[in-house]
């Protein structure tokens, strides 16, 4: 029998496949994140079960892991849900699906509702190539980090963040991007009190500055634009290169450079600071 992995809707019950239905009617042993809302979800449903439900969460997932994969060489059905989603994106699964494959154990997937793709659709923002990068780190300097390593992402980025961290995130992702940079606060997907913010990060910074936000939040921002003529910060550097060697200060080639290619001059600034770090 095989490891079943489900996507849960993210908070309206009407999105639950007839799949995922019939998945928990089926199952032989459920692994759920909270089993609790499993419990609600299942009810919200009308779906009744006999399966074994056991907690599957970040702080148990190892051992879980290891008891799962033992239920499936005994052929038993484990169906594995987690509060809201598709179970390891963001949330436990990954570790157990990569062992089972590794094991040539059977494995399904029941697609469903997923936070990442509804909130980029709903942004506005470029759809043809994005990036999923998980959720932002707690810490601030940490935090800084991670959106310094997107300095240069070209694609739309989607990041899951905590309401009570959304302006502090906001803020470290302008002094990379920009405060001019599109992006959309998508919150509390499909419940009551859904609601997109689309705007600059300016816009979205003081949008966060005026209330106390609540809820779910998957932030998108737009990517680098790296203008209408397709060039690299490669050519920028070239180009600030050029305008040195001209006889023209470091500072001012960045700000010619960054109005030249339609770049914020922290990017242009950042290209000309990691090249000298490399020695190119």
């Amino acid at each position: 029998m095989p490891l079943i992995l489900a996507a849960t809707p993210l908070g309206n019950p009407l999105d639950a496949s007839s799949r995922l239905k019939a998945a928990i009617a089926s199952a032989e042993v459920i692994a759920a994140e909270d089993s609790r809302r499993f419990h609600r979800l299942a009810a919200d449903l009308e779906v009744k079960f006999t399966a074994r439900i056991i907690s599957f969460f970040e702080g148990n997932e190892s051992d879980r892991t290891a008891e799962i994969l033992s239920l499936l060489r005994e052929g038993r059905e484990v169906l594995v849900v987690s509060d809201a989603g598709m179970p390891t994106i963001s949330d436990p699964g990954f570790r157990l699906m990569r062992d089972a494959i590794a094991e040539n154990l059977p494995t399904i997937v029941i697609p469903g509702p997923s936070a990442p793709t509804m909130a980029i659709a709903l942004s506005g923002l470029p759809t043809d190539r994005f990036t999923f990068e998980g959720f932002a780190p707690r810490a601030q300097g940490a935090r800084r980090t991670f959106y310094e390593k997107l300095r240069f992402e070209e694609r739309t980025m989607v990041i899951f963040e905590a309401p009570h961290r959304i302006l502090e995130s906001l803020q470290d992702a302008a002094e990379i991007f920009g405060l001019d940079q599109r992006a959309a606060i998508c919150r509390e997907m499909t419940k009551t009190y859904e609601e997109t913010i689309r705007g600059s990060l300016a816009e979205l910074i003081a949008w966060a500055q005026s209330k106390e936000v609540l809820g779910e939040i998957t932030l998108v921002i737009a990517g680098v634009s790296i203008g209408a003529e397709g060039k690299t910060t490669a050519d920028a550097l070239a180009r600030v290169r050029e305008y040195e060697g001209a006889g023209m200060d470091r500072k001012a080639a960045i700000a010619t450079v960054a109005e030249e290619f339609a770049l914020p001059k922290k990017l242009v600034y950042a290209a000309v600071v990691d090249a000298n770090k490399i020695g190119r």
